[in-house]
């Protein structure tokens, strides 16, 4: 995958940190940012589609009214 440069202004508490923790992980500060965007990205998703999955559970017999099996087939269906 090609690579991208960016550059971040951060306080020196928080580059040192950075620095310390990438260095206790074995890992370049690239990689330890890389790699905190990536689970910060993945926890969005992750939040977002347990989320829209409590929204069906709650809602699943309007679902199953509106959608379900009994109106496949009809014209009533293919709203």
């Amino acid at each position: 995958m090609a690579k991208t440069q960016l550059n971040v202004r951060v306080d020196e508490g928080t580059a040192r940190a950075a620095r310390e923790r990438a260095l206790e992980r074995g890992m370049s500060v690239n990689r330890y940012i890389e790699e905190l965007v990536r689970q910060d990205t993945g926890e969005v998703g992750r939040t977002f589609v347990e989320a829209a999955a409590d929204f069906m559970k709650q809602y699943e017999s309007v679902f199953a009214e509106e959608f379900g099996p009994d109106r496949e087939g009809t014209s009533e269906g293919r709203r």
